[in-house]
């Protein structure tokens, strides 16, 4: 019986092969494409790992999988060797002896064909813009057949309407729409994309990769160097020690109003009746800032953008006064806001509104040399009067009856031209809030002092604003600690093997981030870098079927990456002090739950231990990015106190420096991706590609604290 069993397992398992045998002949001999996707559906059909070796020693079998091995040999070959393709002398060739070298090298192979390939495309799209721009400047087609020379950039799902290409979002198409290309910026945003679903559910991306960088497109010079921030526009104590703000200099009672009886509200015309600017031309700044000079108060409020830069960017500035709407486009002006709103900002004659204003305020330092003085901050008076809730969205309900529509809160802010969806939530922001700053006042005023000893509400409003203007911007800067800051590592459980990974990722892509002007979530979001820390992969290929989703900067080094994991695990001796105290604070914090639950207590949220910084309670994080209450969002490298937690950079620009009064030092402005590269970094590629290279930190040792 069993010598029958035997027999029957032989000869199925020659039969097999024979059958197998046909499908690959079939796929030998047929042409490329047609080849590639009956492949791609019979794949399932072969044999793996030891079962194929078992197979292979049947000539059936062996012979057509020679054959598709030498076809595919000779393509890949013709490929590397291709004058045409690669230019002369520039050949990428197809790694020989193939029966003797590991399979990682032909992979990185491949891979490497498919980056210079991508590599060229991207420089062609580039070139095709820059004569789409002079055919839309000049209205003279350059190419042969403008009929046939339309690439329409959009984002998202493409549906096929009746043989056409329709998106229902914002992607990239191929039109073939008789005329050609149409629009001013080459991104089209369909109105679709930014409305509301029947759910309710904002469809508003939080990022739109088509988007060209705001530093590219305006020429933006920023200052990502790991050196602290020189606040230019303010003098120094007599100690030389610390900045003087303005504010220190005046009494928090000067800007409290003495006659709140006698206010009026004063309700605002209808949106659609007001006037409204959106300012992109510097002479029209410079209109806004005359009639700045000549109001008592005005609203303000900013749109902030840092998921593409190393520090953010302040992308709009809108303000109010009782009568016009103005909008300023701070990216394209952002060299000339500063120069001619400075001195409003400053003026203490002059209230400033602002709601939430502890991000606005230091954005306002850092992009424009603006310091503020004289501020009512409504966020810190709905807290003062014990609101409900003490989010604009509500006071706008409260006060105005509005029900305002937040589903722009966290969109992509660089993009342009805006919608006028976009720009009416941005105007909403401001259009109320003088008259909420009337309401809020009266009811301040009728508020009983609580104690003896303290202040009264309006004028404890009037500090807390004043408490805000005061803290200054501080540049984030990188230390021997900073990986400790990391979201999600003090309940991570990792070893110091898995520390030290940690720390050396968390240093490469600091690096890499200020070079090229890159948030560090875009670079390597926390949730990856601790993925990779975890399973600490020590070949690309590993590393590379790790990634859940595409990471360019990490696709462009894994070598790097890689290099660093290795040199990182043997260093791991330097971090087991580190990786204790980590522990250590976990066990303390499930000490204290647990006592907590006994006692019927509240279970509080675990913190990091009191060394490490910790995050702002109001922050929430959305895919390794950090979302204030706000809607702002923020790098969650490193979540600190909220006075510190943005990261923010220096960028004060020539015309500031024309200005600039006698004595002051400019901090130094370099171009994010080339002074600091060249300075910080070893990169090595190919000569004349900025894209192509490959970055090791300067030191993969991290000491530990």
């Amino acid at each position: 019986m069993m010598n029958d069993y035997d027999d029957q397992i032989t000869m199925e398992a020659q039969s097999q092969p024979s059958e197998n045998s046909q499908i690959l002949q079939t796929l030998a001999l047929g042409p490329l494409s047609s080849s590639l996707s009956s492949l791609s559906s019979s794949s399932p059909t072969l044999p793996s790992n030891q079962d194929f070796h078992f197979f292979n020693n049947f000539s059936d079998f062996k012979l057509p999988i020679d054959q598709i091995a030498k076809t595919s040999d000779s393509l890949l070959e013709s490929i590397g060797a291709s004058a045409k393709t690669w230019g002369a002398n520039k050949a990428i060739n197809f790694p020989s002896n193939l029966d003797s070298i590991a399979d990682d090298e032909a992979y990185d192979w491949l891979v490497d064909i498919n980056d210079e390939l991508l590599e060229r495309f991207d420089v062609s799209i580039d070139e095709f813009h820059k004569i789409r721009k002079k055919e839309e400047e000049t209205g003279r087609f350059i190419g042969s057949d403008p009929d046939n020379n339309g690439f329409q950039l959009v984002y998202g799902k493409k549906k096929k309407i009746n043989g056409g290409l329709v998106s229902d979002s914002v992607g990239v198409s191929v039109s073939g729409k008789e005329g050609g290309f149409s629009g001013s910026s080459g991104v089209k945003v369909k109105k679709e994309a930014l409305a509301t679903g029947t759910t309710g559910k904002a469809k508003v991306p939080f990022h739109i990769p088509t988007i060209r960088k705001p530093q590219e497109e305006y020429n933006i010079l920023v200052n990502n160097s790991n050196q602290p921030f020189e606040h230019v526009w303010l003098q120094r104590s007599e100690d030389g020690q610390r900045f003087v703000h303005p504010l220190e200099n005046l009494s928090v009672m000067d800007f409290v109003e003495k006659d709140i009886a006698d206010i009026q509200p004063i309700k605002p015309p209808s949106m659609e009746s007001t006037s409204f600017k959106l300012v992109e031309e510097v002479k029209d700044l410079k209109d806004l800032a005359a009639k700045l000079r000549g109001v008592e108060e005005f609203a303000v409020d900013l749109e902030h953008n840092q998921y593409r830069s190393f520090q953010g960017l302040t992308c709009l500035m809108q303000i109010s006064t009782r009568t016009e709407d103005f909008i300023v486009d701070t990216l394209k002006l952002r060299i000339h806001v500063g120069p001619y709103l400075r001195e409003v900002f400053k003026d203490p004659t002059k209230k400033k509104v602002m709601h939430g204003a502890d991000r606005d305020i230091v954005w306002l330092q850092r992009d424009f040399g603006i310091y503020v003085c004289n501020l009512f901050d409504t966020g810190q008076a709905s807290k003062v009067l014990k609101l409900e809730r003490n989010s604009l969205e509500h006071l706008l309900q409260h006060f105005c009856g509005v029900t305002a529509n937040k589903e722009y809160q966290n969109a992509d802010w660089i993009l342009r031209p805006l919608p006028d969806e976009m720009l009416r939530y941005a105007r909403e922001d401001t259009h109320y809030l003088l008259y909420i700053y009337d309401l809020m006042r009266i009811k301040l005023f009728s508020m009983p002092q609580e104690g003896e000893h303290l202040d009264a509400p309006l004028v404890e409003v009037y500090k807390r604003s004043s408490d805000v203007c005061t803290q200054l911007y501080g540049k984030e800067l990188l230390t021997e600690n900073s990986y400790l800051h990391i979201h999600g590592l003090q309940v991570a459980g990792f070893n110091a093997e898995q520390l030290a990974v940690v720390a050396g990722l968390c240093e490469w892509r600091d690096i890499i981030a200020r070079a090229e002007d890159e948030s560090t979530g875009y670079v390597l979001p926390n949730k990856t870098l601790l993925e990779i820390a975890k399973q600490m992969p020590v070949a690309a290929h590993k590393l590379r079927q790790l990634l859940k989703s595409r990471h360019p900067y990490v696709e462009r080094n894994l070598g790097a990456v890689v290099s660093i994991i290795r040199h990182a695990m043997q260093n791991a001796v330097a971090f087991e002090a580190a990786a204790q105290q980590l522990k250590m604070g976990r066990m303390l914090n499930a000490s204290e739950q647990h006592i907590a639950a006994k006692e019927g207590a509240e279970v509080l949220i675990p913190v990091t231990p009191t060394d490490f910084k910790t995050a702002n309670d109001r922050t929430r994080i959305i895919d390794d990015a950090v979302v204030g209450p706000d809607g702002i969002s923020a790098q969650s490298a490193s979540l600190q106190h909220k006075h510190d937690s943005i990261k923010i950079g220096s960028s004060i620009t020539q015309l500031d420096r024309d200005k600039k009064q006698e004595g002051f030092s400019f901090e130094p402005h370099v171009n994010g991706s080339s002074m600091y590269a060249r300075e910080n970094l070893v990169i090595s590629g190919k000569s004349g590609d900025a894209n192509a290279h490959t970055v090791i930190p300067p030191s993969t040792k991290m000491v530990s604290c």
